[in-house]
């Protein structure tokens, strides 16, 4: 059984859910359009490859709005979220960027806390993702107003009061256009629209990051209790979604702090 047959099963007010979400990305199209002729629009998509994500670029692609899509390459990715982010450049209408970690910092981190640092401490497993993920996300970010993510409100306690339009960071505006779906409503559409889709998510991968970090899930166990799966549940972020993303220059100066 794939994940389409195991999870896809629409609200009964999905059609609405679908409607309101095709509006509001139309809607953040037009807000943060290029503000002069052969600029780039203000706006782009954070896609993680992961399911939720998948169906936003598809949304973008079909509704042919000016959002681009970006990719975080952490440079330890799973190799079918690599298949699948050459699936997605190959195919996409809307542009898609990857960032990835400055190589020597990553270089440095390596040599003082080796391979295995995330396992070691929370202190160091945050640390990675600043250099891997943060520091990456300021560059995707520089020049824009406003990004999009795949978070929903059903995900984790931590994202139970995910909004629509989170105007929490002073910084960048964050659209979420699927904050109200369901894990049924993002399966029930992927198997509609017949989008490719991560091959670990038939393996019990609800949540796909880093390879080290990501494991399957069992029947009954929590939707990101793959994620970080050796530290305490309150733990769960990578600092990706905390108010206060840091912009291009805050984030290349704590890289370079001793």
């Amino acid at each position: 059984m794939n994940a389409i047959e195991l999870n896809a099963r629409a609200s009964d007010d999905f059609d609405a859910k679908l409607a309101a979400t095709r509006a509001l990305l139309q809607q953040a199209a037009r807000d943060y359009a290029p503000l002069a002729a052969g600029a780039g629009a203000r706006i782009s998509q954070a896609s993680s490859l992961g399911a939720e994500d998948v169906v936003i670029s598809h949304l973008i692609n079909a509704l042919q709005i000016n959002i681009g899509i970006f990719v975080l390459e952490t440079g330890m990715l799973h190799p079918q979220t690599l298949e699948l982010l050459a699936r997605l450049k190959a195919s996409s209408r809307a542009p898609v960027e990857v960032f990835s970690p400055a190589p020597e910092a990553v270089e440095q981190f390596l040599t003082q806390e080796g391979n295995d640092a995330m396992y070691k401490s929370l202190a160091l497993r945050k640390a990675c993702c600043k250099l891997r993920k943060v520091e990456p996300l300021a560059r995707a970010l520089a020049g824009k107003d406003a990004w999009i993510t795949g978070l929903r409100r059903e995900q984790s306690l931590a994202r139970a009061e995910v909004s629509l339009i989170d105007t929490s960071d002073a910084a960048y505006v964050k659209i979420n256009p699927l904050a109200n779906w369901t894990w049924g409503d993002v399966w029930h559409f992927i198997g509609i629209d017949r989008i490719a889709y991560n091959p670990l998510h038939d393996q019990f991968f609800p949540s796909i990051g880093c390879a080290p970090c990501t494991r399957a899930i069992s029947l009954g166990e929590d939707f990101r209790a793959g994620r970080w799966w050796w530290e305490d549940e309150s733990a769960k972020e990578c600092g990706l979604h905390i108010a206060g993303t840091p912009s291009l220059e805050q984030a290349q100066g704590e890289r370079s702090a001793p």
